[in-house]
Formats: structure tokens, C-alpha cells, sequence
């Protein structure tokens, strides 16, 4: 599982340090994909291939199902951890996240968001400001 949240840095060569508690999880080999929120979505290969057979699974009619299905698997690339623990991104990811210079590193339990920091913390004060409201939705439907 993964919790917790990090920030490193890029370096030049578009290669990432992924935390040392998150390597042994991840593995030597990943799948990193466009997110929502202008975030990449890391997976471990293994949860990779589970959400991509539900991907799979979803109708084709429907153009907004169309559309993230083709956002999700044609902007993954398969990704492998170096001696040192860090990860290649590749350039057009760095162009949709905003990635350049320091990256949020957060753990969301099956998964690994990668963020523009200045990004994160933006989108984590909003969050912050609605935990009532959106404590009080889950509520209403049995969640929490």
C-alpha cells in the first residue's frame, strides 16, 4: 500500500527519484500514465494490468468513456526503476503534468501520484478547505 507524500527533484535528464519506501512495492518495473488533475499515475505492473483490464471492459460507445480510456492508455509508457531507484519520464508526460524542477511524490494506495508540486499544494489546500462537505457527501451515501 501506498501513503505518504514526498517531493524531489527532477533532474536534467527528466529522471525521477522515486522514495525509498515506495521501491520495493512499485518494483523494478512500472506504468506511468497522464492522471486526472494534470497528475501522472504510477502503477506497479501488476495493478497496471488489473486497471487496464477494466479499462478494457468499459463500453466503447459512450464518447466520454472513448475519451478517458484513450487518455489513460495511450499516454502510458512502461518505465523501469535504475540502480538508484529513479524513473525516466518521458517528455510529453512532463508537458501535461508541468512537472519541471520539484515533483510531489504522494501515495495513494494502489497507486503513485506524481504532481507539479506548486500543483499539489494548490490542489491539497482546496481539498483541505472541504473535508466537512465532502465528509458530510460520503455520509450521505454510506461511505463514511
Amino acid at each position: 500500500m501506498f501513503i505518504g507524500e514526498y517531493i524531489h527533484n527532477l533532474d536534467p535528464k527528466r529522471r525521477l527519484s522515486i522514495p525509498a519506501k515506495f521501491r520495493k512495492e512499485l518494483g523494478r518495473r512500472a506504468v506511468v500514465t497522464r492522471g486526472l488533475d494534470n497528475c501522472l499515475f504510477l502503477y506497479p505492473m501488476d495493478e497496471w494490468k488489473k486497471f487496464a483490464a477494466k479499462l478494457a471492459e468499459l463500453p466503447t460507445g459512450p464518447k466520454d468513456t472513448r475519451s478517458l480510456v484513450r487518455l489513460f492508455l495511450s499516454g502510458a509508457a512502461e518505465v523501469e526503476l535504475d540502480s538508484l531507484g529513479r524513473i525516466l519520464l518521458p517528455d510529453f508526460l512532463g508537458h501535461y503534468s508541468g512537472i519541471i524542477g520539484e515533483a510531489a511524490i504522494i501515495g495513494v494506495f494502489k497507486r503513485i501520484e506524481i504532481w507539479n508540486k506548486d500543483r499539489w499544494e494548490s490542489y491539497k489546500r482546496e481539498a483541505e478547505r472541504s473535508t466537512d462537505q465532502i465528509a458530510e457527501k460520503l455520509g450521505e451515501i454510506g461511505t463514511y
